[in-house]
């Protein structure tokens, strides 16, 4: 008999610190995590079109026929838990960590299986708590359809898969949020950061539309490695793309046609 398999986005979650919260309250962590599912998390995986595959004592495997729907579920998920129990001690707040890939899967009635399924609970092992990993796949799936900010944490050897996973940290801040508390934070009288910089998309000027994806990757990679600078500020791709694209922005004009030396960039306009 053949197997039934689909391409998904899968979401793992589980308990930060679990096994410390249960040996201090057992009953009362048990309880406590049963009225987040109920009233949070179950909830909020159906309103986005997920599915519960399986519990797993103290986290869950769902999939998503959309991983758009997949992430923003997440973001929405860990919101909401950063708002519950404001009285408890933050040590003893149950905070969840969640990792999501999109993959081809193996499908039977109560379970799905596969690479695509272990790289999301590889992914979700090194989420913050209160964070969410994605793999690569995501990122370049959902990055120009959701306002949020993904940092990039590099390529990970992660247990039982041959090849490194690029993994990527949400932000559960949007671009739009982070400029507009930025311009709050900053009174009219202060000066502007000292190190700001924008890395404007490269254009690719050969007769190859081909050619595109390198340009972008050059992009891409400058505004990763300026991130890494301390005290540097750096905007997002999402935001330069976003800015350049609007009607009478002034921007300078970066652009990429075959070969080194055809890389330049234009002044202002």
């Amino acid at each position: 008999m053949s197997q039934t398999r689909r391409l998904a986005a899968i979401l793992a979650a589980d308990v930060a610190g679990y096994s410390r919260l249960m040996g201090a309250d057992e009953e009362g962590t048990h309880e406590r995590l049963q009225v987040h599912l109920r009233e949070l998390v179950n909830p909020k995986i159906a309103e986005h079109r997920g599915r519960i595959v399986k519990n797993t004592g103290d986290g869950l495997l769902a999939e998503f026929p959309s991983v758009v729907d997949a992430v923003r579920c997440a973001v929405e998920m860990q919101r909401g838990m950063a708002d519950r129990e404001p009285q408890v001690p933050d040590e003893r707040r149950i905070r969840l960590r969640i990792g999501i890939n999109l993959g081809d899967v193996i499908v039977e009635e109560r379970d799905i299986f596969g690479d695509g399924v272990n790289v999301a609970a590889r992914l979700e092992a090194l989420a913050e708590p209160g964070g969410i990993c994605v793999s690569r796949m995501v990122r370049d799936n959902v990055r120009d359809k959701l306002d949020y900010i993904f940092e990039d944490l590099g390529e990970r050897q992660v247990k039982n898969i041959a090849r490194p996973v690029r993994v990527y940290s949400v932000r559960r801040e949007s671009t739009r949020a982070l400029t507009a508390a930025g311009a709050l934070a900053i009174p009219q009288t202060a000066a502007a950061p000292r190190l700001s910089i924008v890395v404007l998309p490269f254009a690719n000027l050969s007769s190859d539309p081909e050619q595109q994806y390198f340009a972008d990757g050059i992009t891409e990679d400058l505004t990763t490695d300026l991130s890494r600078i301390a005290g540097m500020f750096v905007i997002s791709t999402t935001t330069s793309r976003s800015s350049r694209n609007r009607s009478g922005a002034s921007w300078a004009c970066a652009t990429y046609s075959k070969g080194a030396s055809d890389v330049r960039a234009a002044g202002f306009a």
